[in-house]
C-alpha cells in the first residue's frame, strides 16, 4: 500500500495530464469522426484557459463557474469561425483552423492582461484529479451516446460521402458545425481544468506543436470508437515518463512508435483486436480450403 501511495505521489502530475490529454483527444475526435481535419482545438483550449484563469484571478469567480464561462467562450468563438471555415475542405480546412490558432497565440502575446510572453502565474490550484477523471467519464459517455445516435449516424454518413448524405436530406453544414462547436466546448473545458492544475500558463502551450499533438493522440488511438483517442492519449502521455532513462532518444522512439502504428494499425490502436481477429479468421478459412 505504501509503495502504491509513493508511486501515486511521484506520478500524480503525469496521471492528471493523461486525463486532460484524453479529454482533448475526444474533442478532436468529434470533427475527425465527421471526416473533417481541423487544427484549432489547441487555440480553443488556450482561449478557455486564459479566460477561466483571468476570471478566478482578477474577478474572483468560483472555480466551476470560471470553467463553464471559459468553455462557453471557446464554443461561442468557434460558432462564427466554423460557419466560415467549413466552406473549405481537406487540407485547406486544416490550414484555416491552424491560422486561427496562430492568430489566437499572437493576440495573447499582444494583450497586456494576459501577461503577454510571461503568461499568467499564480493561478489558484483548484483542479483535483477527481475533477479531471469525472469530466473524462462524463465526456466519454456523451460522445459514446452521440456516436450511436441519429446524430452520430449522420456524422458517419458525412464522413463517408458528403454528397450522398446531402442527397438523403442530411443538413451537412449544420452537422459539421455542431461537431466543431461541441469539440471546441470540450477543448475549452480541458483548457480551464489544465490552467488550474498547472498553476501557470504561457502562450506557447497552445501553438502549432500542441495542435498537432492533440491530433496525433486521436489518430494513434483510432477514431472508429471513443476508446481509441483515450488509448492514444494514455500511451503518448505516459511514454515520456516510461522512457525517462532514455531521454536523449525519447523523441526518436515516439516517432518510431507513431510510424509503426500507422503502418501496422492504420485505423489506430483501438482496432488491434479487430486486426488480430481478422487475421485468425483468414487463417482458419485458409485451413478449411486446404
Amino acid at each position: 500500500m505504501e509503495e502504491l501511495q509513493a508511486f501515486f505521489d511521484a506520478y500524480q502530475t503525469t496521471i492528471g495530464f493523461i486525463g486532460i490529454n484524453a479529454i482533448l483527444a475526444l474533442s478532436v475526435w468529434l470533427t475527425l469522426y465527421t471526416g473533417q481535419l481541423t487544427l484549432g482545438n489547441a487555440a480553443f483550449m488556450g482561449i478557455a484557459a486564459y479566460g477561466s484563469a483571468l476570471l478566478t484571478l482578477k474577478a474572483g469567480f468560483p472555480f466551476p463557474l470560471a470553467l463553464l464561462c471559459g468553455a462557453l467562450l471557446a464554443a461561442a468563438i468557434s460558432l462564427p469561425l466554423g460557419a466560415t471555415v467549413f466552406r473549405l475542405r481537406g487540407v485547406y480546412l486544416a490550414i484555416a483552423t491552424l491560422a486561427f490558432g496562430e492568430v489566437v497565440r499572437v493576440a495573447i502575446l499582444a494583450i497586456p492582461i494576459t501577461g503577454r510572453g510571461q503568461g499568467l502565474v499564480g493561478i489558484p490550484p483548484k483542479t483535483e484529479l477527481w475533477h479531471i477523471f469525472a469530466s473524462l467519464l462524463v465526456i466519454t459517455y456523451v460522445c459514446a451516446r452521440l456516436r450511436i445516435s441519429s446524430v452520430g449516424r449522420a456524422w458517419s454518413a458525412i464522413r463517408e460521402d458528403e454528397v450522398a448524405a446531402a442527397s438523403q436530406g442530411i443538413p451537412v453544414r449544420r452537422y459539421k458545425l455542431a461537431a466543431f462547436v461541441l469539440g471546441a466546448l470540450i477543448a475549452g473545458w480541458a483548457g480551464g481544468i489544465a490552467a488550474h492544475f498547472n498553476f501557470a500558463i504561457q502562450p506557447d502551450e497552445y501553438g502549432f506543436a500542441r495542435a498537432v499533438q492533440i491530433l496525433v493522440f486521436a489518430i494513434v488511438g483510432g477514431i472508429p470508437n471513443v476508446i481509441g483517442p483515450i488509448m492514444g492519449a494514455v500511451v503518448l502521455t505516459a511514454l515520456p515518463a516510461v522512457l525517462q532513462p532514455l531521454q536523449e532518444y525519447r523523441d526518436i522512439l515516439q516517432g518510431a512508435i507513431l510510424v509503426i502504428v500507422i503502418v501496422y494499425a492504420p485505423r489506430g490502436l483501438a482496432t488491434l483486436l479487430d486486426v488480430r481477429r481478422a487475421a485468425r479468421l483468414r487463417h482458419v478459412g485458409a485451413q478449411d480450403v486446404a
